[in-house]
């Protein structure tokens, strides 16, 4: 049965988790409908411009979110240690928390890539250079800064798909704990998991 919605926004969250397990171009209409419980009429009037409407949508909210809780902090960051290792946490806890899918890189694979190519370049330009921007704010140099930053978000990147495919939140966690290891000091010898890591293993494992 469709379900009543009074905000474009739930929508949108709706839709965003039906592109995570199925991906754009496998999400057709009536697959849609289905799994979120939205009417066609609900949807058009949402998003008059069909399935592109809806994908804007989504990367647009998904980027404010990324905006207000990564971006802008280590924007504003004064303590570059802390501010990388609260981009750490919330990032492994978004990305654990919604299928182990980053939906801008998943834009990149099929036939809307040339569609979405400009708003997904601006989403990790502005990740690369606000983690730049607090390494920077750290001591270190604008090269090295921008290398480090690039590498970390390829890293990310490529964790996702390896926790997928291993169909394990550990392998995520230990690439973002080693990347933000690298980040802070990468001749460090390899030491300890970061504390939030630890107390994310220690609760999944008593529940």
């Amino acid at each position: 049965m469709a379900r009543t919605l009074l905000e474009r926004s739930d929508a949108v969250r709706a839709l965003a988790g039906v592109f995570r397990r199925r991906g754009f171009e496998s999400s057709s209409l009536s697959v849609i409908q289905q799994e979120t419980g939205i009417g066609r009429g609900s949807l058009y009037h949402f998003f008059p411009e069909g399935k592109a409407d809806m994908a804007r949508a989504v990367l647009e909210q998904v980027g404010d979110w990324f905006e207000e809780r990564i971006f802008s902090p280590l924007r504003a960051a004064h303590d570059s240690a802390t501010a990388i290792e609260a981009m750490s946490q919330e990032v492994a806890d978004y990305f654990i928390s919604r299928e182990r899918v980053c939906l801008f890189a998943s834009m990149t694979l099929g036939e809307e890539q040339d569609a979405f190519a400009g708003v997904v370049r601006a989403y990790f330009t502005d990740w690369v250079d606000a983690l730049a921007e607090a390494l920077r704010t750290g001591g270190i140099s604008p090269q090295e800064a921008a290398d480090r930053a690039l590498d970390a978000v390829a890293a990310i990147q490529g964790g996702l798909i390896l926790a997928r495919a291993y169909g394990d939140d550990a392998t995520f966690l230990g690439i973002i704990a080693r990347t933000e290891q690298r980040l802070l000091d990468p001749t460090r010898e390899r030491g300890t998991e970061p504390s939030w890591v630890r107390r994310r293993v220690s609760t999944r494992a008593v529940s």
